[in-house]
């Protein structure tokens, strides 16, 4: 009988006592600190990644990874403060109010007395100046929060991560159904299901990169079980989540075969416009609209390409040139994904991991803006593909941490110059390697 090597319990307890400390104590300022407790357990991951494990083993590591993320239950988010704007929108809905229709600012301005929408919410706030941007499941699970601690912000965050964690451990059953299906090792999940920034990032600090995740798992595992319907609504529901998944869908359209993706699709969209209908209406289409063209147009935070566009812009015409280049780059990302869909050659489902890594790579590489949790997905990916750069990425991305250190915040241009350099001489070295073929 296989037995369990005794080094994991060490391991475990050194994992789990050092992700509580991370989530109890570091905050968002705080980068030493963050530092002191994600370096050591990062090196523990890089170990599990390293050795070789038996099935029960690995099966351990899971278990691990499960109570690295409930003992992180009663925290509040430390490094964002995401949550005020969810409970914002939350007690918006409870009353009746569209948090779409809006900026923050007009329901002070205008005297209206909505319980909980006060001006000490409001100056938490880290974008009251922009329309709220979150889609359908992460507005219904405000509004389920709100509606459980219509007064309590400690509570509305136990409310969304227990949600998230319900994701996460979806998600390891169906990474583990997965690889299991396509005959890969066991062992590759613990890629995602130990990874530090995805236990923090999304347990932790409550992004929703975990339902989307979930819910993008979820389709792949019906798709290749030729279970278009639901693989379809699963599809939606990630779409719901967060809006990225859209970039995969003409990678989709030669697997299903032309003649399913003629109801496949319009499927998904009327799906998607079930789970919108409550948002619509004019404001809806307007503001929203607004917020994803802001996105493009003038938030920047630890690019890649675009800051040396940017440079340059700066070089010829002095003044930054977000406007054009956001925008611009935007559209590169989409023709170069409709190039690579259309001149796939025999594509099948054990590709297509392999084709959404290079999706959302290209994406990342062309966005102005990329926080730590944008990772999720090229973590989530590359466990079904050889190529292992997003590991690296979710260690480096981290030090962008420093940026809210300094006593006003301020982008170490070194930090990302630093991080793009090591990313990117792993990733072009994996390329040259493995080439762009499945994984066997």
């Amino acid at each position: 009988m296989k037995t369990l090597s005794p080094t994991l319990w060490p391991f475990a307890l050194l994992s789990i006592g050092l992700i509580t400390g991370l989530g109890y104590t570091v905050q968002q300022h705080e980068f030493g600190e963050l530092l002191l407790w994600f370096i050591p357990l990062f090196g523990l991951y890089a170990w599990s990644l390293w050795k070789e494990w038996n099935e029960k083993e690995v099966l351990f590591f899971f278990g691990v990874g499960v109570i690295m993320r409930l003992v992180l239950i009663g925290t509040m988010p430390g490094l964002s403060d995401d949550i005020y704007r969810f409970v914002w929108d939350g007690r918006l809905w409870l009353q009746g109010h569209n948090p779409f229709d809006h900026l923050p600012a007009y329901y002070l301005k205008e005297g209206l007395s909505i319980p909980g929408i006060t001006p000490e919410l409001y100056a938490q706030l880290n974008s009251p100046e922009y329309y709220t941007i979150y889609p359908p499941i992460a507005q219904l699970t405000f509004a389920l929060s709100v509606w459980l601690f219509p007064h309590s912000l400690y509570g509305s965050a136990i409310v969304l991560r227990s949600f998230l964690i319900l994701c996460e451990i979806g998600s390891f059953l169906l990474i583990w159904q997965l690889l299991k299906h396509f005959q890969l090792p066991k062992q590759r999940g613990l890629i995602y299901v130990l990874n530090p920034l995805i236990i923090i990032e999304i347990t932790g600090n409550l992004h929703y990169e975990g339902a989307m995740v979930f819910f993008l798992l979820l389709a792949f595992w019906w798709l290749v079980r030729s279970k278009w319907a639901v693989s379809g609504l699963a599809l939606a529901l990630s779409v719901a989540s967060k809006l990225l998944p859209l970039m995969f869908f003409p990678f989709l359209i030669r697997r299903l075969s032309w003649r399913r993706s003629y109801w496949y699709f319009p499927f998904i969209g009327l799906t998607l416009l079930a789970l919108f209908f409550p948002l619509l209406n004019g404001q809806f289409i307007e503001n929203f609209s607004t917020s994803l063209d802001l996105y493009f147009r003038k938030f920047e935070f630890n690019g890649s390409l675009y800051y040396l566009l940017r440079w340059i812009g700066f070089q010829i015409v002095g003044y930054n040139l977000i406007t054009k280049f956001g925008p611009a780059l935007a559209l590169i990302v989409m023709l170069g994904i409709l190039w690579v869909a259309y001149k796939e050659k025999e594509p099948n489902w054990a590709k297509l991991p392999e084709r959404m890594l290079f999706a959302i790579s290209l994406y990342l590489l062309c966005t102005t803006t990329i926080h730590p949790w944008y990772t999720s997905l090229p973590i989530v990916l590359c466990l079904f593909t050889r190529f292992r750069y997003p590991v690296a990425w979710s260690g480096l991305i981290m030090l962008t941490y420093i940026n809210y250190s300094y006593p006003e915040y301020y982008e170490n241009l070194w930090i990302v110059a630093l991080e793009y350099v090591m990313v990117g001489g792993w990733a072009l070295w994996e390329v040259q390697v493995w080439g762009l073929e499945p994984a066997k």
